[in-house]
């Protein structure tokens, strides 16, 4: 009897690993969801029926494979803002380098979170539909045999921020189609809910809140994103500390902040202690900078943090944003202080600062200047260096594999041209293994925020004014934090540098959903000359001058609606039953 239990127990067992990294499998559908997050019913983008959608909890050099049902009645993209797809750029997620999915179609991504750590989010980059949700965190752990340059902490509290419209994506576009800005936003969420009612005169009954349950005396890491469409943030949490450890995969110099301005597309971690005492809960707030102090509370973001002891509810008022809502000096010198912690080890053992890429010759020079968007050929468009870019229905991935003539050209000019603008798909032309500087100016009235997919760029000098060649005598060559989002204010420069060294087809854009739409972005065509290599996947989707080649099944990719992991803990299931029966019949 006990040698039979045994045998059944020893099948049911988990096979042993096999050689190479670790596999991590999700099935999702996306599709609409009802909510009322300010108190206005409306559909909001769900994934598996939930708004903010599932978590990706992962360590590094993990496979992710995500199957993704499109439930909603449009073309749908997924992209892993700051997750570098190196080796799968194909996986990337956005219109330059994938078909969308097909509403009713699913695809699956595979990549490989390679040499990465750091908090991160996905979101959908199909028009405008971050807008209505459809976004989750991607947390990427160390390996056991790295450690992460501070205490391990108590818990892990992921927080999505943004400003939210009650009109519906599909309208939002329709404003823009017709020449028409968006306009104040509506309000601010705190993972996809509305304010708590700090205020009766400000805050209508019946709101549902975030609250952020903790225990006393216990350390909890916060990571904090901003996935809203224009809109500038500022964190803070009343009486507590905010010690800044990490943002977008980099370890930063540990260093105290009362509030952080988080712009559009930015992460950040923060280790927050609960060393207060628990006579009351505490506000968490997210409020809007650099709007009209007359909607600046419509446009605050309130949360709950309750203690498991606490004796009431929060009081008081909201603990202070920066004194001047208009102050872009405050907001530009906090953006100064944070550093690159360069001892400390990233995804690999050697410390963060081994790469000296102050020391590395800059080999190309991209000048990028932005203008408040203006009317080409009859319709609102947004531009780099006089040009609004337009998605061509062949992406460049696939007409570059497939050598289809005339979708895009390589001549994206390196500093602005100063003539009438216009509508193109032009691209840059990057070396690989090259060194780019690359310096955004910004010429119009409001932030923006700029994000490079493929990468981890080094932010070396921000200043006001226009840049010139005199501007590099500024720069920081020794800790600039690496990151893969970073803030332009207005009437002021941005330089950062990146090293070229991961192949592909890149989308650099600003993350402000409403200029990005207009045409705000570019990509960079980096190719390795020594691998020529096709990195198409089995289940590409076919579109635009290759819709031919798209085969009927093949978006189906014979993937099971239960992962590999599902199926077996069904046979664990199966065999532990069958273990119990044999055992009880005899």
């Amino acid at each position: 009897m006990p040698l039979l239990l045994l045998l059944l127990l020893l099948a049911a067992s988990p096979a042993p690993a096999r050689a190479g990294d670790p596999y991590a499998y999700y099935d999702w559908e996306v599709s609409y969801v009802s909510a009322q997050p300010l108190g206005v019913k409306q559909k909001v983008i769900g994934i598996n029926g939930q708004f903010p959608g599932p978590a990706l909890n992962v360590t590094t050099n993990w496979n992710v494979v995500v199957n993704v049902r499109n439930a909603l009645d449009e073309p749908l993209l997924l992209t892993w803002n700051g997750v570098q797809q190196r080796k799968t750029a194909w996986q990337d997620g956005v219109l330059g380098t994938n078909c969308a999915i097909p509403a009713g179609w699913n695809w699956t991504y595979t990549f490989q979170v390679k040499d990465q750590v750091g908090s991160f989010f996905y979101f959908p980059s199909t028009p405008l539909h971050r807008a209505a949700g459809g976004y989750g965190g991607i947390t990427i752990n160390n390996r056991d045999v790295i450690p992460i340059p501070f205490g391990f902490p108590d818990g892990d509290i992921t927080l999505f921020i943004g400003d939210w419209y009650n009109r519906g994506h599909k309208e939002l576009r329709r404003a823009l189609d017709g020449g028409t800005l968006l306009g104040a936003p509506d309000g601010v969420l705190i993972n996809g809910l509305g304010p708590y009612q700090y205020n009766e005169s400000l805050v209508p009954p019946g709101i549902v809140y975030e609250r952020i349950n903790v225990e006393p005396g216990k350390t909890y890491r916060f990571r904090v994103h901003n996935v809203g469409v224009s809109t500038s943030l500022n964190f803070r949490i009343q009486n507590h500390n905010l010690l800044l450890v990490e943002t977008e995969g980099s370890y930063t110099s540990q260093q105290n902040y009362t509030n952080l301005d988080i712009h559009v597309g930015q992460s950040y971690s923060f280790l927050v202690t609960m060393d207060q005492n628990a006579s009351t809960d505490y506000y968490v707030v997210a409020s809007a900078r650099f709007v009209d102090a007359a909607i600046v509370d419509k446009l605050t973001g309130v949360a709950i943090l309750h203690y498991s002891n606490s004796q009431g509810p929060a009081s008081g008022p909201l603990p202070d944003p920066p004194n001047d809502q208009y102050d872009t000096g405050f907001s530009i010198n906090q953006a100064r202080s944070i550093r690159w912690n360069i001892t400390a080890s990233g995804a690999r053992p050697n410390p963060q600062g081994s790469f000296h890429y102050g020391d590395i010759t800059v080999t190309d020079v991209y000048l990028l200047q932005s203008r408040p968007p203006e009317v080409i050929d009859g319709k609102l468009r947004s531009t780099l260096n006089e040009i609004s870019y337009i998605a061509p229905s062949t992406p460049l991935v696939l007409a570059q594999l497939f050598n289809v003539p005339g979708v895009y050209k390589l001549d994206f000019p390196n500093h602005p041209m100063n003539r009438l603008p216009k509508v193109d798909t032009s691209i840059i032309n990057g070396t690989y293994k090259g060194f780019m500087e690359i310096i955004f100016q910004n010429n119009a009235t409001t932030v923006q925020s700029y994000h490079l997919d493929g990468y981890a760029f080094f932010v070396v000098g921000m200043d006001y004014g226009l840049w010139t060649e005199n501007s590099r005598g500024t720069y920081n060559k020794w800790d600039g934090v690496a990151r893969s989002t970073i803030q332009v204010f207005p009437g002021a420069w941005t330089a950062i540098l990146v090293f070229l060294d991961n192949a592909g087809i890149w989308n650099l854009r600003v993350q402000n959903l409403d200029t990005w739409y207009l045409g705000q972005e570019v990509y960079i065509n980096v190719v390795n000359p020594e691998d020529n290599s096709s990195t198409l996947p089995d289940n590409a989707i076919f579109c635009g001058a290759l819709s031919s080649l798209q085969k009927e099944q093949s978006h189906r990719f014979m993937y099971s609606k239960a992962s590999p992991v599902a199926q077996w803990r069904n046979t664990f299931s199966l065999l532990f039953l069958l273990a119990f029966f044999t055992i009880w019949l005899q």
